[in-house]
């Protein structure tokens, strides 16, 4: 994990200068988004093992040994009450209703402790801003939580927007996240791609009109198919987002008029 990177005198990411949407880009790299949009948990981060250590110090301080990594491993993109049904299946719902704001405390301790990004993500990035695409983060994790966790990516200047589940009215599987964030960065919503690691963040997509990808390397249960999903595009490994013949042909390329 990077980090390398300052932060910025306020903590806020960055923001790039809009780009008019149907504008040609002053940048040369034809082929990729004007911009890319991401899940954070399960898309670029891999935070199975933090979520792991949250889990395991909450059961240990109810006297239940540790959980495998594997067990919980599938329900991490579900949200801390999927992962905690997870780490808690003999216990009613209600008291794992109650069991969330400790939970959350306890991975904001362990946040960036141990996970890691997923393998080829920096390349990814790096080939995005090259291009000189814009790129930016809209995930369901408390956007305190996600924001935290910029600065130890090195990240909190490169991140053009940042769209947590608790910033707005609504969250994934609702549109609005992904068209506020175009609309933070001055980007048509067509012009834009997002890429995720669930069905929400599809379903999202195809309501907001954004094109998009399903992350194969994320984490989803065995009964999930992504190829049902209705993305545009399903992809193996970060690595492959790298290229620009992999990006769907749904979204203006930079350079293009």
């Amino acid at each position: 994990m990077s980090r390398e990177a300052s932060e910025t005198g306020n903590g806020e990411p960055e923001t790039h200068a809009p780009v008019p949407a149907g504008s040609a880009s002053p940048l040369h790299a034809s082929g990729f988004p004007r911009a890319a949009l991401f899940d954070l948990d399960g898309t670029l981060l891999d935070s199975a093992p933090d979520m792991l250590a949250t889990a395991n110090r909450l059961r240990a301080a109810r006297g239940v040994a540790p959980m495998a990594l594997a067990d919980l491993r599938p329900h991490v993109s579900k949200g801390a009450r999927a992962m905690l049904a997870a780490a808690f299946p003999g216990i009613a719902q209600e008291a794992r209703e109650a069991m969330a704001p400790e939970f959350l405390a306890v991975y904001r301790e362990e946040l960036g402790r141990h996970s890691v990004l997923f393998d080829g993500v920096d390349a990814m990035l790096a080939a995005l801003e090259a291009a000189g695409s814009t790129w930016g983060i809209v995930t369901n994790k408390p956007e305190y939580l996600a924001r935290d966790i910029l600065p130890q990516l090195g990240w909190e200047t490169r991140c053009a927007v940042l769209i947590g589940g608790d910033t707005l009215a609504e969250k994934k599987p609702h549109p609005l996240p992904l068209k506020v964030a175009a609309e933070r960065i001055g980007i048509a919503v067509a012009d834009c791609v997002y890429v995720g690691d669930d069905e929400r963040d599809i379903v999202a997509a195809r309501a907001a009109g954004m094109p998009s990808i399903a992350a194969l390397w994320g984490y989803r249960q065995a009964h999930e198919q992504p190829a049902d999903w209705g993305a545009d595009t399903l992809c193996e490994w970060p690595r492959d987002l790298a290229e620009a013949a992999a990006w769907p042909t749904g979204s203006l390329p930079v350079g293009a008029t």
